[in-house]
């Protein structure tokens, strides 16, 4: 079930456009995926969607190009650039041609779906940016958390955690998803590292237990203990 927006997926690399698909898929998103600018162009015919994410460089053309003659025309979904440029005068260019954001290649696919979101939001959909779970308010926009109304400091790695947990209430998420979500993709964290910011969340969280441990898997937020 879907709670959010629709996205739509332009990427030519499959292993990349997969990827990309399954995290905004499984954050709540709608998500449609094409391969080309035709595929893109026959997507947009058919529906309205809250954020498109363009890879640059496509087999049939520069997304750019295509972008630019959309907005000409009046259309002003946001858009997401992916690209492996990264010169200061390829960005310039992206957001001269209607890009609303950009990233470059390799990056984290948690930061790409949070891009996403705020893009959404931008369109009056996708993600709060106030999330609650039983007594816990996060706003992810101030980076503020409260539980039982009393602000809690957390580290940056820390909130990242809790707000992945949040967006997947109820969900086990695995050691290696947080890792990938919320730690630098060329940073090489030690095994344990995702057990320690839970310990530490944990203790800053206070009783009673919001984290649990899904054994063999990695850890689940909700209200009622383990079974």
């Amino acid at each position: 079930m879907t709670r959010g927006g629709r996205v739509l997926v332009v990427e030519d690399d499959e292993d990349l456009r997969v990827a990309v698909t399954a995290e905004l898929t499984a954050a709540g998103l709608l998500v449609t995926a094409a391969a080309d600018i035709a595929g893109a162009d026959a997507a947009l015919g058919n529906g309205e969607y809250q954020c498109v994410v363009f890879d640059r460089m496509l087999p049939d053309g520069d997304s750019i190009s295509y972008v630019h003659r959309l907005r000409e025309r009046g259309w002003a979904t946001p858009v997401l650039f992916l690209t492996a440029r990264d010169t200061v005068a390829d960005r310039l260019a992206g957001f001269a041609h209607g890009g609303d954001d950009y990233l470059v290649k390799p990056f984290s696919v948690g930061e790409m779906a949070a891009r996403v979101f705020a893009l959404c939001r931008r369109a009056g959909t996708g993600r709060p940016s106030v999330l609650r779970h039983a007594d816990l308010v996060v706003d992810c926009a101030r980076r503020e958390v409260r539980r039982g109304g009393v602000l809690l400091t957390l580290s940056d790695k820390e909130f990242a955690v809790l707000e992945v947990l949040l967006v997947r209430v109820g969900q086990a998420v695995g050691r290696d998803e947080l890792m990938e979500h919320c730690w630098d993709g060329a940073a090489d964290p030690v095994a344990n590292v995702v057990d320690a910011v839970v310990k530490r969340l944990r203790a800053k969280l206070r009783a009673p237990a919001l984290i649990h441990t899904v054994r063999g898997v990695g850890y689940r937020l909700a209200e009622e203990p383990n079974r």
